[in-house]
């Protein structure tokens, strides 16, 4: 199980709903939000690039058009975007998926009569379009309600003051899970708990209005806040559906093995751009697999590194147990199982150093566990 909180230590406020935002908190819209801006710009020989993403995250949909429209100096209207964005993104939202953790989260509280509503700026025919891929989705919620069912959107209160009102419970005793700064600006200002979980990268500094900030739904504690725990973790770590990668080992191995004290590698994330959007940064562990050696425990992080402020997401996979040799240059396949615990800060690198070692031990000792130790058989692993 996971480490417990003392009751006392770690409850914030009993709450009994929970009202949850839609795009980028339960399914991963910004991959295909972006496919449709480079589609739409390139027609104005303009490039779609990310940079407006944090003005456009949590708006309402007409918000977010004149945006766009205007930092690209579009010679079109806001409605003639609009009409065009909503064209594609109906033929695309089969191939929205759910973010790490959406679905456990659904389940649990349905399983165990939490009431939730959902609540979003987008039209609420849009809102029951998407869910209907994802299956019990819908009949999950007491309440859903767009954008366009209230006067004001979010930052504004009204849309989570009228969810709590349709749910029959007082406001104070609602929990919201957002990821945009407006939805938890409208959270707060109805007068709820706010749970956020960032939906752009190096922005949890600017949440300081959420009652917490945490890295991803996989990070969810719920009996801070009165409601029933998750009861799915196993020895510290989250079982996860497996899934592979693997690519040639670059330079970087050598810092690994000297300064951490075991050998590690950066791996190439060219080709997993799509992989490393689906995942939350965070420590996971699972299998290795070098074509000359065998097979061996593996512990790796998918992520900004902290410490060392990487620009881009990098994937670091380190070798554990026995394996004590360079394997600099061969190509490595991994096969992810389970789940540690989210990217964090340092103060120093001797602590981040601790840390990893910590990880290791955890993730050894999970992958002597049946549930995990099955798939270090995985013919993946010994492909060629």
């Amino acid at each position: 199980m996971a480490e417990k909180m003392s009751i006392t230590e770690s409850l914030k406020k009993l709450v009994r709903c929970v009202i949850l935002d839609l795009d980028g908190t339960l399914l991963n819209t910004d991959g295909v939000i972006g496919e449709v801006l480079k589609v739409f710009l390139g027609k104005y020989g303009k490039q779609w690039d990310g940079r407006e993403g944090p003005k456009i995250v949590g708006k309402t949909p007409f918000e977010a058009a004149s945006a766009i429209v205007e930092d690209y100096g579009l010679p079109q209207q806001v409605n003639f975007f609009l009409e065009f964005h909503h064209f594609f993104l109906i033929s695309m939202w089969c191939n929205i998926k759910a973010l790490p953790g959406a679905n456990r989260l659904i389940k649990h509280l349905r399983n165990h009569g939490v009431p939730m509503a959902l609540a979003s700026n987008s039209p609420r025919e849009s809102i029951e379009a998407k869910i209907s891929y994802h299956d019990g989705w819908k009949n999950s919620f007491s309440v859903i309600l767009g954008g366009d069912e209230v006067r004001t959107g979010k930052p504004f209160p009204e849309i989570f003051l009228e969810a709590a009102k349709r749910l029959n419970v007082d406001h104070s005793s609602c929990l919201v899970i957002e990821d945009s700064l407006p939805g938890v600006a409208a959270g707060k200002a109805a007068g709820m708990e706010v749970i956020a979980v960032p939906s752009l990268p190096k922005q949890s500094h600017l949440y300081t209005a959420a009652d917490e900030v945490i890295n991803s739904l996989l990070d969810l504690h719920l009996e801070k806040w009165g409601l029933p725990p998750f009861e799915d973790w196993v020895e510290g770590t989250l079982p996860i559906d497996p899934w592979c990668i693997g690519g040639p080992v670059i330079k970087g191995f050598g810092r690994g093995s000297k300064v951490l004290g075991i050998p590690t590698a950066n791996l190439s994330t060219e080709g997993y751009s799509d992989l490393l959007m689906e995942h939350p940064a965070g420590v996971y562990f699972g299998w290795a697999g070098l074509s000359a050696r065998g097979v061996y425990k593996m512990v790796m992080s998918i992520g900004w590194n902290p410490y060392f402020n990487n620009k881009e997401k990098t994937i670091e996979p380190w070798l554990l147990h026995d394996f004590n040799e360079d394997f600099y240059g061969e190509e490595l396949r991994l096969v992810i199982v389970g789940y540690i615990r989210p990217e964090a800060n340092f103060p120093s690198l001797e602590s981040l150093v601790a840390k990893i070692h910590e990880d290791g031990r955890i993730a050894e000792r999970a992958l002597d566990l049946p549930l995990y130790s099955s798939h270090k058989n995985d013919p993946y692993l010994r492909s060629t």
